[in-house]
C-alpha cells in the first residue's frame, strides 16, 4: 500500500481552523467540505490539488478544536497523505478513524519542497522524493492500522470485521 503524488507544502501549527473553517461545518457532505478545505491558508489549494496528492507540513499539524471534518475535508479534496514533523493528537486519531494515512518524518520534511512527487510505502515506512531522488524513513503503520486504513476508516474496517 502506498501515496503517490505531488506535494504542497505549509508549516508548522495549521490548525483545523484554516483547514476547514467554522463558517462551513453547517454541512456534513465530505464534498462540500472538501470544496472549502484550506481556504483561509491558501486560497488556491481546491484548485490545485488533486487525487493522490501529499501534504507535507511542519510541527503539531491539526492542532486546534477536534472537529472531526479537518481530516475528512482533506482526504475528500484528494490528499493520500500528510506527513509531518508531528501532529495534535485527536487530529492523529481522527485521521486514521477516516482512512487518511499520515507519517512523521522530520527530515523528510525539512527537504521536501513544494511540488515534489513523492510516494510513500506505508509497508516500510520509506518515503521517497522521486523529485530529488533521496529516501527518508518514517515509522511503517502497524498491520491493523493498514488495514484500517485500506477499508476506508475504522468504521469501515469494523463492518467488514466477521
Amino acid at each position: 500500500m502506498q501515496a503517490h503524488g505531488k506535494v504542497l507544502k505549509y508549516g508548522d501549527n495549521v490548525d483545523t481552523d484554516v483547514i476547514i473553517p467554522a463558517r462551513y461545518l453547517n454541512s456534513f457532505d465530505a464534498k462540500e467540505l472538501a470544496s472549502h478545505a484550506m481556504v483561509d491558508i491558501d486560497p488556491t489549494f481546491v484548485e490545485r490539488v488533486n487525487d493522490g496528492d501529499l501534504i507535507v507540513a511542519g510541527k503539531n499539524f491539526g492542532c486546534g478544536s477536534s472537529r472531526e471534518h479537518a481530516p475528512l475535508a482533506l482526504k475528500t479534496a484528494g490528499i493520500s497523505c500528510i506527513i509531518a514533523d508531528s501532529f495534535a493528537r485527536i487530529f492523529y486519531r481522527n485521521a486514521i478513524n477516516i482512512g487518511l494515512a499520515i507519517c512523521e518524518c522530520p527530515e523528510a520534511v525539512a527537504e521536501i519542497a513544494e511540488g515534489d512527487e513523492v510516494k510513500v510505502d506505508y509497508d516500510t515506512g520509506v518515503i521517497t522524493d522521486v523529485t530529488t531522488q533521496k529516501t527518508y524513513q518514517a515509522q511503517p503503520f502497524p498491520p491493523f492500522i493498514q488495514k484500517i486504513i485500506t477499508e476506508g476508516g475504522l468504521v469501515n474496517y469494523l463492518n467488514n470485521q466477521e
